[in-house]
């Protein structure tokens, strides 16, 4: 075994949670989220005696939700938002030897989808708002370019216009990570509704979330969708015909009934999540060492997680984990300089304005369970450790 095997940890996801667990003000909101999860109990047992486990009516009506949700003609629920990416960029006909335009500045899902089907990622530097810079995308485009996948981070959107247009002059096609993006908005329109499709995750900690992993994607397009059906199901026709072998990425019933349980609060939801950044902003703006990013007024921003730049963040993050207070970084290494990109032949440097935000990115809890007396906690520790020096 090498020293890089012995170096994976089978499963580090339950020490993460009880690290984070005892924190008063939390990422972690689930179980407030869920309290009444007897009412979830209650459809899942229809589910049970009736065994529609896989594919069933909750998922068909989880489907139709999205798509008045969304104005979309076709939504599709898989299996995880990495599904929806993956499963997308295969419809769309990406694969061997061709190449995807990308953020550096993302979770590893959207990379692992490109390099899964085939691809190879080439990376764009980002804009101070944390998305990938529309004025240098037609540089990196190739002979080999298939497409461009933004990332709406953060619950941002993307400027989708500019995107839009180079994808036109250059024939390409337009796969949006929406993960963070569900009911934002780029002038008027949703996020995940601009490109050939767009992908959302329902992991248990995004803004409409699930006991488990989950996602969908939306499209206008037929062609897609019948491909994206396929694709999802083993590439089944029906029961006993099958027009291309494929993957299992099913949503499950379940997971659906959880979904369309949460869809009745995702307005909700939102709102608080807007409303609490806006009273982060309010008292941060004002303390030299923070940068809240720019916020356009042409759209409308989710918050997925509400991230600032902070001056000494190492620092800064541990004085709030010591007082109970959940700061996170999200993430601390770019992805053109993760292990798993060291054979494409980016090193430090080639991205600048990443690699800076990656060393001064801070998360701080944004959801609708902290209570505006708590986002006043969290500042006023904030301006606690810099005035001590």
């Amino acid at each position: 075994m090498t020293k890089e095997e012995q170096q994976i940890a089978h499963n580090y996801l339950p020490e993460q949670y009880r690290q984070t667990g005892a924190h008063a003000i939390n990422h972690n909101y689930l179980r407030a989220q869920f309290s009444d999860y007897q009412e979830i109990f209650q459809k899942i047992e229809a589910l049970v005696l009736e065994g529609d486990f896989t594919l069933g009516k909750s998922v068909d009506e989880f489907e139709a939700r999205i798509r008045e949700l969304t104005g979309s003609r076709f939504a599709v629920g898989v299996g995880s938002g990495t599904d929806a990416l993956l499963l997308s960029l295969k419809a769309a006909g990406v694969g061997k030897g061709d190449e995807v335009i990308t953020t550096p500045f993302t979770f590893f899902a959207t990379i692992g989808a490109i390099v899964t089907a085939g691809a190879r990622p080439v990376f764009v530097d980002i804009c101070e708002d944390y998305n990938i810079d529309p004025n240098r995308i037609e540089k990196a485009i190739a002979t080999n370019t298939k497409a461009i996948l933004p990332v709406h981070w953060s619950g941002l959107p993307c400027e989708m216009d500019q995107i839009l247009a180079v994808a036109d002059r250059h024939g390409l096609s337009v796969i949006e990570d929406s993960c963070h993006a569900i009911l934002a908005e780029y002038n008027s329109k949703p996020a995940g509704t601009f490109g050939l499709s767009g992908c959302f995750s329902m992991h248990p900690l995004k803004n409409l979330n699930v006991w488990g992993d989950g996602g969908y994607l939306v499209t206008d397009s037929e062609e897609m969708h019948n491909q994206l059906v396929l694709l999802r199901n083993h590439g089944l026709l029906n029961r006993d015909e099958c027009a291309v072998f494929s993957y299992n990425s099913r949503l499950d019933s379940l997971q659906a009934i959880v979904a369309n349980h949460l869809l009745e609060k995702i307005h909700y939801i939102t709102e608080s999540r807007i409303a609490r950044a806006a009273r982060f902003d309010e008292l941060l703006r004002d303390i030299p060492q923070i940068t809240i990013p720019p916020r356009p007024r042409h759209v409308r921003q989710v918050y997925h997680i509400y991230v600032v730049r902070a001056e000494r963040r190492n620092e800064l993050q541990v004085y709030l984990v010591e007082r109970g207070i959940d700061a996170k970084v999200h993430y601390p290494i770019p992805m053109h300089l993760q292990p798993a990109a060291s054979g494409y032949g980016y090193r430090r440097g080639d991205f600048p304005v990443c690699e800076a935000v990656c060393d001064s990115v801070l998360s701080l809890p944004v959801h609708e369970f902290i209570a505006f007396e708590q986002i006043e906690h969290v500042a006023s520790k904030i301006r606690e450790f810099y005035a001590a020096g």
